[in-house]
């Protein structure tokens, strides 16, 4: 997994990292400040956050004391693109089967409002 997608990806795999990043979303925060919401360590959170800046997701203040953590936007403006790309395919596909089956569904109205034929009936 070398590609920045695949590592957002992979990231927010877990559910801690997701709710890390929907707390980043909100505002910066710092490692202490993110673990008290977590039945965890400082320290699993500190790895949590090192996945999160691997894959681009976020980055860490220069702030020696403090060290603010902070939600990167571009990934996930990528991350979008490429779900959008597969949304509209799927909404397509979708959408030719609504037709697929409205045709169908008004052959059977047809069917149903012609006349039966009677045996000996002339074609």
């Amino acid at each position: 997994m070398t590609d920045q997608l695949s590592k957002a990806f992979a990231a927010l795999a877990d559910p801690i990292r997701r709710d890390i990043v929907a707390r980043l979303a909100v505002d910066d925060a710092s490692v202490g400040e993110l673990a008290a919401a977590y039945p965890v360590s400082v320290q699993a959170v500190s790895k949590h956050l090192k996945v999160l800046e691997g894959a681009g997701l976020v980055s860490r203040g220069a702030e020696t004391h403090r060290r603010p953590c902070h939600l990167e936007a571009e990934v996930f403006d990528l991350m979008t693109k490429w779900i959008e790309r597969y949304r509209r395919e799927a909404e397509e596909r979708f959408r030719r089967l609504d037709a697929v089956l409205a045709a169908m569904d008004n052959e059977d109205d047809e069917s149903v409002h012609q006349p039966r034929r009677t045996r000996g009936e002339a074609s």
